[in-house]
């Protein structure tokens, strides 16, 4: 209604003569009002603006008389392709009808956009309709809001975890010294599954070395493992490790990494934080705008021991959880050619690929994620050999 409003004024002043400067109004007589709402239009304006209304109504009134005579408001345009009418001449077919075009039955339930992802997903189906999710260096459980909605909305049962130190989590990161230590939120949570409870465990960044650590403590608990442009290590090898093996052709990561020494320069570093001036390149590269301003003032600096610290994993316990990974295919954290060579040395059951994703896909591609994430919660167990 604003912008038809804007319209009449816009033609009024032409219809007035052209003339769009300010004009200056003679001072009101004395005991006048002073308000700026008391100001009138000159009679001219006001029979332009007259003359627009009318003419707007003649129009309504027209096409009410070719739809049937109703004395009722207009009914919209169901499709824009229904204002086009076949082409008499040319190439081209005609353009294609939507599927808007039939009316929607009464008893017909509207369908939300975010149902059409997910309307096909019923939960006693599933092996286990809980998902937990695990982020990465520096970031929270908020950075996993829009895959908790969607994910929430298609029955799952979903819990985003504050591993120590970050979120909201109120550890001091400095004074984090393993891996364990970091991931005891995660670990707790864990334990307070009852014995016949599995989730599938989804780890993203720093947060795959996490979840490694907890498939080789609590291998039953887990349906599946899900590791989302992650540090997917083998025994032996941290997460430093992999950071420092990988291609940085434009040194960027180096670039945007600033060492926290809390006990001196003279002692290790204690933990590390990135360059609020370079995380969008490093890490949000294809990612809204609104998201990268909430990860701007909601990242934590990064434990340095855990990321140094090296995995012990065995066939028994961390081999026996089923492994996905997807793979994200414009990141400058973890670049393709690093997520692949990890797959490589360690092959998980199946390999996905987000297209167009930067290192965060839970804010570049969610919906893309969602899927990927349902398809993999809808795989049946595997068969007892």
């Amino acid at each position: 209604m604003g912008l038809i409003m804007s319209c009449f004024s816009e033609q009024a002043s032409e219809a007035a003569g052209g003339n769009t400067k300010r004009r200056r109004h003679p001072p009101p007589p004395p005991g006048a009002s002073r308000r700026r709402g008391s100001v009138r239009l000159r009679d001219d304006e006001a029979a332009a603006i007259q003359e627009l209304a009318q003419a707007a109504a003649a129009a309504i009134i027209q096409q009410q008389q070719q739809n049937g005579g109703s004395a009722l408001a207009p009914p919209f345009d169901r499709s824009t392709s229904l204002r086009y009418q076949k082409k008499q001449s040319g190439t081209g077919g005609d353009l294609p009808r939507s599927m808007s075009t039939r009316p929607r039955l009464a008893g017909e339930p509207l369908v939300q956009p975010q149902q059409l992802l997910t309307q096909d997903v019923k939960a006693d189906e599933l092996e286990t309709n809980i998902i937990v999710l695990v982020h990465g260096g520096g970031f929270g459980a908020w950075c996993w809001y829009k895959s908790i909605s969607l994910l929430e909305d298609s029955g799952f049962k979903v819990n985003a975890i504050d591993l120590a130190g970050s979120g909201v989590n109120s550890s001091d990161t400095n004074a984090i010294t393993s891996l364990s230590e970091y991931v005891k939120p995660l670990t707790t949570f864990l334990e307070s599954l009852t014995e016949h409870q599995k989730v599938i465990l989804v780890g993203h960044d720093f947060g795959g070395a996490c979840i490694s650590h907890a498939m080789e403590m609590f291998p039953k608990k887990f349906a599946k493992a899900v590791f989302v442009s992650a540090a997917m290590l083998t025994s032996g090898r941290s997460t430093l490790d992999m950071f420092s093996e990988q291609a940085d052709a434009n040194g960027l990561l180096h670039s945007a990494q600033k060492f926290v020494y809390s006990n001196g320069k003279d002692q290790p570093p204690t933990a590390i934080s990135l360059d609020k001036a370079l995380i969008k390149e490093l890490l949000f590269n294809q990612s809204p705008s609104k998201d990268v301003s909430l990860a701007s003032v909601s990242m934590r600096p990064i434990p340095f021991a855990p990321v140094l610290e090296k995995l012990s994993l065995t066939e028994e316990n961390y081999g026996s959880v089923r492994r996905f990974y997807i793979e994200t295919t414009e990141d400058n954290t973890i670049p393709l050619s690093s997520q692949q060579k990890m797959c490589e040395l360690s092959p998980p059951e199946k390999v996905f690929r987000l297209k167009s994703s930067d290192h965060s896909p839970f804010f570049s591609k969610p919906q893309a994620l969602h899927k990927l994430l349902v398809e993999i919660a809808k795989m049946p167990p595997l068969a007892n050999p």
